[in-house]
């Protein structure tokens, strides 16, 4: 997530800085053949590209509308898993006791319990991260060329790359013991199975009589919550904006810039002798517009790519791991993820 106001020039250039470059080229191509071999029959009436421009303009807009829908429900799950998160720590505390048990349990193996429950849960939150993190072959890191290309130089330079993923690596280590890591990294989805732990953990409990029935089923609704929230994800993540709309925008983008020269050159041609000139600069000034459009689509179309355009989730797992450390009394907790380059992740 990107956390600065504007972006500086800069980064726009780094983002669409090639595309200038091909445009200039492109605009001056048409100006000096018109200008030059009076290639009158180049000649475009400004009515039909305006209406295509118009056009585009609009299927644009709608395809930025269903990316923005997507990346606003991604967050808005992901504040979900925040507020089911703090649920669980603080009834996981109040409802694990010995109000029910058959034999008093020490403070220190009540907080043991409530420690295994919650860091089980640290770890599905870092878990979940991981897996809405691997790559789906619609997205940009999956592609071929020079697009790949870009996407790792974006990737190390406004995206996963910039913290590294070791606290997604060792988060297992440190909130699961040793076998129950070995058995659930196996599965090929660790995050249901680090659930279904939880569950059957509270099954063990009711057993020992330290929650009654409606504690269990108040908890066990907590983790269908979370199961919810999970599928919310892998929803977003395994489906893509159709790419009926997500590709062919491009497409349309790329004929109207094509027309674009072929349409100013004449109108231009008409101020004067430097006039036709002017269709270069005003050539790139709106292809880069309808670029921009495109690409900002383009790139919020996916909130879990792994780039600047993403939900913070390593921030929001930070902040609810301190959040549960601290309801166990623990002082010694890991730091806030801060911002790098202008970019939360």
């Amino acid at each position: 997530m990107f956390i600065y106001k504007n972006f500086s020039p800069k980064n726009i250039w780094n983002f669409t800085g090639v595309h200038i470059i091909w445009l200039t080229v492109w605009a001056t191509l048409v100006t000096c053949i018109y200008e030059y071999f009076h290639a009158d029959w180049l000649r475009i009436p400004w009515t039909p590209i305006s209406v295509i421009g118009t056009a585009v303009a609009f299927y644009i807009g709608f395809k930025n509308n269903s990316a923005y829908d997507r990346m606003w429900e991604a967050r808005k799950i992901w504040g979900a898993i925040i507020n089911s998160s703090r649920m669980w720590g603080t009834t996981v505390k109040g409802y694990v006791s010995n109000q029910f048990a058959d034999k008093n349990y020490s403070e220190k193996e009540l907080h043991d319990l409530h420690q295994g429950l919650l860091y089980r849960h640290v770890a599905w939150l870092y878990t979940l991260r991981s897996q809405l993190l691997i790559p789906t072959p619609w997205e940009h890191i999956r592609q071929g060329g020079h697009m790949r290309r870009t996407t790792e130089k974006r990737r190390n330079s406004y995206g996963i790359g910039l913290l590294g993923d070791e606290a997604t690596r060792d988060n297992l280590r440190c909130f699961l013991k040793e076998e129950e890591r070995v058995k659930v990294i196996n599965f090929q989805n660790t995050a249901t199975q680090l659930i279904d732990n939880q569950s059957q953990e509270l099954k063990r409990l009711r057993g020992e009589n330290l929650i009654d029935d409606f504690r269990h089923m108040e908890l066990q609704k907590i983790l269908n919550d979370f199961y919810t929230h999970q599928g919310k994800c892998e929803r977003i993540k395994k489906f893509p904006l159709p790419r009926q709309y997500g590709s062919v925008s491009f497409i349309f983008v790329g004929i109207f810039i094509f027309l674009l020269p072929f349409g100013l050159a004449p109108t231009f041609h008409d101020l004067g002798h430097f006039g036709i000139w002017l269709t270069i600069p005003f050539t790139v000034l709106v292809g880069w517009v309808y670029i921009m459009m495109e690409l900002v689509g383009d790139y919020s179309e996916n909130p879990f790519e792994g780039l600047g355009n993403d939900i913070p989730m390593l921030s929001l797992c930070r902040t609810i791991e301190i959040d549960l450390r601290e309801m166990l009394g623990e002082t010694d907790l890991p730091p806030k993820v801060e911002a790098v380059n202008g970019v939360l992740m």
